[in-house]
């Protein structure tokens, strides 16, 4: 059934519930506004056969569940036990450490999710923290078959996995991906899933918003959709779809205080799920495109001073040398309203955007330079590895970095680690148990960028500086924000 077919069936439903509830028949002249030039609410009619009475998403239900896996996991985690219950005592813990722990154990843990066979060759695909260091993988259809399933592919920054199904030869159901820019909000939705391992579950709700957020830093890609379809665990990985019953979204996460649904439930949109999956599964990682600007929100204040109309895209102050942003003649000062003729209200949105768009074209930018309109088009390249990363052990002779493995920070290096994308400098990925550096209270994502008078942009610059002087201003950046350290031998 078409897409108007189904929103028409969605609104006689509601219209009949309506009628039954609040009586039938003709309103009274009585209760009418006595002023006639006052708008006319919509008149309730009464459901004229037994069809529109008995409207119902069965149709869709049954077409789209075959295609809800639910998803089984087991996996190994090793554990030490203490040789006594005494050392479970902090007091004792912090002067014996891990010395009085006894021998490693086995211990299997299992959990549950749910994903969407969206291939008939058996690509299933689910959220990254269902099937996150999974030994052993057994997805079940409704139908009650059992398959063996390998990872493909995973993408933390997006929550998103991609599995295949050791199913050769088998008929598998399959659902379609649909366009998540076509939602609007107060569009009805079906969550299905299996939530709390009960079984397959189908709710049904509207999406209540959309390009959500949940927190995270420069490089977050999330932009969901917001949905009071009831959404609980074991969801996690389950489809989000429409009333036409096309895949608009990955279910991946709830706003919850007890870990029950209250209404707002967050789903992956659909277009940013098949630019993962297309990547996982053409080069087992996923590659966004690199766009080389950072900005802020446009406030009112903002707006005011730059002769805006209201509070609304993007205002650039930052540009990274080189970069696509750069090259396409983008300039700090100036204001990204549009991607491709969508509108962009924040920077959050304008990464959504960018990383939802195909490595290897274009994308048209509507700009605000001094008030003046222009378009400008920037292309879409993968990170690049420039400087190489060059990764690097750093011995006894390096001071209060002895012990860290660091690497150039380069664009396709900030991208994997989820650093700004004009950062540069020496990173930290990671640190030798009891070395210096560890013990001086580094951590891995640390980007170094200057020690003492000298800037620290590539290895050979950090050691040149370690190497120099019996004390070291060390200022490095951690969580975004910058920090400066005196330390000494």
């Amino acid at each position: 059934m078409k897409r108007q077919g189904w929103r028409q069936a969605a609104a006689m439903l509601a219209a009949a519930v309506i009628a039954l509830t609040a009586g039938a028949g003709p309103r009274p002249a009585a209760a009418q506004a006595p002023d006639a030039t006052e708008t006319a609410a919509p008149e309730r009619l009464v459901p004229q056969s037994k069809a529109e009475i008995t409207l119902s998403f069965a149709p869709v239900v049954k077409a789209v569940t075959p295609a809800v896996v639910n998803i089984y996991t087991k996996t190994v985690v090793q554990q030490r036990q203490p040789m006594s219950p005494l050392f479970n005592d902090p007091f004792f813990r912090r002067f014996f450490g891990d010395q009085m722990l006894g021998q490693p154990q086995e211990r299997v843990q299992n959990s549950l999710g749910s994903g969407v066979i969206i291939r008939a060759d058996g690509i299933v695909v689910t959220n990254d923290h269902v099937v996150k260091n999974a030994s052993q993988i057994t997805v079940v259809l409704s139908d009650r078959r059992e398959f063996e399933a390998e990872v493909i592919g995973t993408d933390e920054r997006t929550d998103l996995a991609v599995l295949r199904l050791k199913a050769e030869g088998a008929d598998l159901p399959v659902l379609h991906l649909g366009d998540s820019d076509g939602l609007e909000v107060g569009d009805l939705v079906l969550a299905v899933g299996n939530p709390f391992g009960v079984g397959q579950t189908v709710t049904m709700g509207i999406v209540s918003a959309l390009a959500r957020t949940t927190g995270g830093g420069q490089a977050d890609y999330r932009s969901f959709i917001q949905t009071d379809a009831a959404i609980n665990p074991g969801n996690s990985g389950g489809a989000l779809v429409d009333a036409e019953g096309t895949l608009i979204g990955i279910n991946t996460a709830i706003y919850s205080r007890d870990g029950g649904n209250v209404g707002i439930g967050f789903a992956i949109p659909s277009d940013l799920v098949r630019v993962v999956v297309d990547s996982l599964l053409t080069g087992g990682k996923a590659v966004r495109p690199w766009f080389g600007a950072a900005g802020q929100g446009v406030t009112n204040e903002i707006a005011q001073s730059l002769g805006l109309p209201r509070p609304a895209g993007v205002l650039i102050n930052g540009l990274y040398p080189g970069s696509p942003a750069e090259k396409a003649g983008l300039k700090i000062g100036d204001v990204i309203t549009a991607i491709d003729g969508r509108p962009v209200a924040d920077p959050s949105e304008l990464r959504y955007r960018i990383v939802t768009a195909p490595i290897g074209g274009t994308a048209r930018m509507s700009v605000l330079r001094q008030g003046r309109p222009l378009d400008l088009t920037v292309a879409l390249v993968a990170p690049p590895e420039d400087p190489p990363r060059s990764v690097t052990r750093l011995d006894d002779r390096f001071g209060p970095l002895s012990g860290a493995e660091v690497a150039n920070v380069n664009p396709a290096l900030a991208e994997e680690m989820g650093l700004s994308g004009l950062q540069r400098g020496v990173v930290i990925q990671r640190l030798l148990r009891n070395g210096v550096a560890a013990r001086v209270g580094f951590r891995p994502g640390d980007v170094v960028t200057r020690i003492n008078d000298s800037d620290t942009l590539t290895i050979d610059a950090l050691q040149a500086a370690l190497r120099r002087g019996d004390t070291w201003r060390i200022t490095f950046i951690r969580g975004g924000r910058p920090t400066t350290v005196l330390l000494g031998r």
